[in-house]
């Protein structure tokens, strides 16, 4: 990875393709392992400091200590001295999106007592079968 790293910046053309950021984010992984990169959310590089969100403030506090050794080793990844420091930050929550309520077969019903729909085994072709007979009575 570090070759890679080495070879990436000495190219002409990758320096406009990619800029440091997208390269620090590129190694992150390898650079401080598995088990940290799975616990931090996005990486931003501003000027010489590297801003990383951490999942809570034990991981912040945790990693805290380890900032000059991280520094090095993501120095020694890249390739280059771009990064000076780190500042660990705790990632605001982020929301899950809400999914709709699916409509129940039994709701689309008109009638409440015997029904031939009540026959029909499958949902899928039971819905379609209420709904065609609604449109159809409409």
């Amino acid at each position: 990875m570090e070759r890679a790293a080495r070879l990436i910046r000495k190219s002409k053309q990758s320096s406009s393709l990619l800029s440091d950021e997208d390269i620090t984010r590129a190694i992150w992984p390898e650079a401080v392992g598995r088990a940290i990169a799975a616990h931090t959310v996005r990486i931003k590089l501003v000027r010489a400091k590297l801003v990383v969100e951490v999942e809570d403030a034990i991981w912040q506090r945790q990693l805290y200590p380890l900032t000059a050794q991280i520094v090095a080793c993501v120095r020694k990844v890249m390739g280059s001295d771009v990064v000076q420091d780190i500042e660990f930050r705790i990632a605001v929550p982020r929301r899950l999106p809400n999914r709709a309520e699916s409509l129940n077969p039994v709701t689309l019903q008109t009638n409440v007592g015997n029904d031939e729909a009540d026959q029909i085994q499958d949902p899928v072709l039971k819905k379609l079968y209420i709904l065609s007979r609604k449109k159809a009575t409409a």
